[in-house]
């Protein structure tokens, strides 16, 4: 039988292994079919037995029962067999299994090596962002230490002598701009002389040697400190010091306006 088989080819030794393993297995499922077939019989008999015969048949089963139990211990104590032992076949068969293992062995370990690959790009990526945010960290962290130190130098006196020091400088600033610009108005806009020589209208328009007018500047200073002095009453009340070309020209250019029910009164326009 099987145990006289020889193959010279791997791939011949695996077909003919089969077909033996196959025809042993045939082997053994009809002898398991015959004892079924055997039991079913026995059931069978058993139930057209006469009723006057039941004692007599739980004997028997129980006789039975006893001898099944006995086997059944017999067959626990025995070891199993190999349907075959010719070592070709078993070495066949068992080159076969191994390799269809093997195979299946590959392909989850290509499965595994695929998903590392991915877990491994995804790591470094977030290892990237993780010590980006950690040198933001450390930027931020250095620049509240620094800004906290310099808050604690502060103290309440230190803040009030740089509060008083650039007020200083704007008034400084202030009184700058001021100047220059009385200087500019003195330059180009001077009061009118008693002394120059012209016509008789031109001498009306100028000049009345009884009233001492005031020059330019101090007129649009009036007006300015007026506005911020009292910004709900912003007017000025015009008289004969203020000289009327000048009033009229500012008037004119959209740098003061009358007050709408008393034209002797200007205010400064509103430039905000």
């Amino acid at each position: 039988m099987a145990q006289d088989i020889r193959f010279p080819q791997s791939s011949e030794v695996t077909g003919t292994a089969k077909s033996v393993l196959l025809d042993e297995c045939e082997e053994q499922f009809g002898l398991l079919n015959k004892l079924q077939n055997e039991i079913i019989l026995a059931d069978t008999e058993c139930n057209d037995a006469e009723s006057n015969e039941l004692f007599f048949f739980c004997e028997q089963a129980v006789n039975g029962l006893n001898a099944i139990t006995a086997e059944l211990e017999q067959w626990q104590e025995m070891e199993p067999k190999l349907l075959l032992t010719n070592p070709d076949v078993l070495l066949a068969v068992g080159k076969e299994e191994l390799q269809r293992l093997n195979n299946q062995l590959k392909m989850v370990l290509s499965c595994s090596q695929a998903r590392l690959d991915a877990l491994k790009g995804i790591l470094k990526r977030e290892q990237t962002w993780l010590a980006d945010k950690k040198d933001v960290l450390n930027a931020v962290s250095d620049r509240v230490s620094k800004l906290q130190h310099e808050n604690e130098k502060l103290s309440e006196h230190g803040v009030l002598l740089d509060m008083k020091r650039k007020i200083n400088n704007l008034k400084d600033y202030h009184s700058g701009l001021m100047e220059t610009l009385s200087d500019v108005l003195a330059e180009h806009f001077p009061l009118p002389d008693p002394r120059e020589n012209g016509t008789k209208k031109k001498r009306a328009a100028a000049y009345d040697a009884e009233v001492n007018l005031i020059p330019l500047s101090e007129i649009i200073e009036k007006l300015t400190n007026k506005t911020l002095e009292t910004p709900h009453d912003p007017y000025v009340t015009t008289d004969d010091t203020f000289w009327q070309p000048y009033t009229e020209m500012l008037l004119r250019n959209g740098v003061a306006t009358r007050h709408p029910d008393d034209c002797s009164k200007i205010r400064l326009e509103m430039f905000f």
